[in-house]
């Protein structure tokens, strides 16, 4: 069944839900990517992906909390591939998050403090890296996507963009299994605000509730094959684009959309 597209409204990116709810949902989401292994299998065409494109120099897009990058570097190192730098960067950055990262991983993990537009990237920071957003391309309505992939792609190397799961709410259970013991001890390992996402997690339904949202309406969002190779059409024959998917268990599935300049 092909499922339309809905960008609803997700929890997690509004400036309106309570700033515990929304750390209790980013970092159960962190955390059930590590612990479930969730990236594991996008590891190998990611590092084939590097090498094509003849760099270990890599800009964060949107990269959030950057948790997706330090998981996805860490995937690398035990399959036996060196790490690229990772250099974090967000129109919202998270400098607190991002130290704590770059201090667990100091050889291949640095962040721009002030904001990056990804439509318009400064090449000081640009030239010569390969672009990628892992997980967050979901969140952007489908002309500001389209700008962001098209920007990526000035003077890159390379683009690599990867999500979690297909367009079909059935994506979403794999998840779903995994982050239960996530969400249930995130208010013990939790930075900050222990009490409060201890009140919305173990005293009432609210943050099981809003992760089942949030993490359904995800899988809404996400943009199909066709839908990206459109977004990439005006640029002609400039790249060469490949989409592919990588497994995780149990019985997950996400998606990766790579592009090459043609040489």
């Amino acid at each position: 069944m092909a499922w339309r597209r809905r960008h609803w409204f997700e929890h997690n990116d509004s400036a309106f839900a309570p700033v515990a709810l929304r750390e209790t949902v980013i970092e159960t989401l962190g955390r059930t990517l590590a612990w479930g292994r969730v990236l594991r299998s996008l590891a190998p065409p990611f590092a084939r992906f590097l090498e094509r494109a003849g760099t270990s120099q890599v800009l964060d897009l949107c990269a959030g909390t950057g948790r997706p990058a330090a998981i996805l570097g860490t995937e690398l190192e035990r399959a036996g591939h060196a790490p690229p730098q990772f250099l974090l960067t967000d129109l919202q950055p998270h400098p607190e998050t991002w130290t704590a990262l770059r201090d667990q991983h100091p050889t291949w993990i640095d962040f721009v403090p002030d904001p990056v537009d990804a439509t318009h990237i400064p090449d000081a920071i640009g030239h010569g890296r390969a672009r990628v957003i892992v997980n967050s391309f979901h969140h952007f309505e489908p002309a500001l996507a389209a700008s962001i992939l098209r920007g990526a792609c000035a003077n890159a190397p390379g683009v690599f963009i990867a999500e979690g799961f297909e367009r079909s709410p059935l994506g979403f259970l794999p998840f779903a299994l995994l982050g239960m013991p996530a969400l249930l001890v995130n208010p013990i390992l939790a930075p900050r605000r222990k009490l409060e996402k201890a009140l919305l997690t173990w005293a009432s339904p609210i943050a099981l509730a809003v992760s089942a949202w949030d993490g359904v309406v995800s899988t809404l969002r996400v943009y199909t094959e066709a839908e990206l190779r459109a977004m990439v059409a005006p640029l002609g024959d400039a790249f060469e684009w490949e989409y592919g998917t990588y497994e995780f268990f149990p019985g997950g599935r996400g998606y990766y959309f790579s592009g090459l300049p043609r040489r």
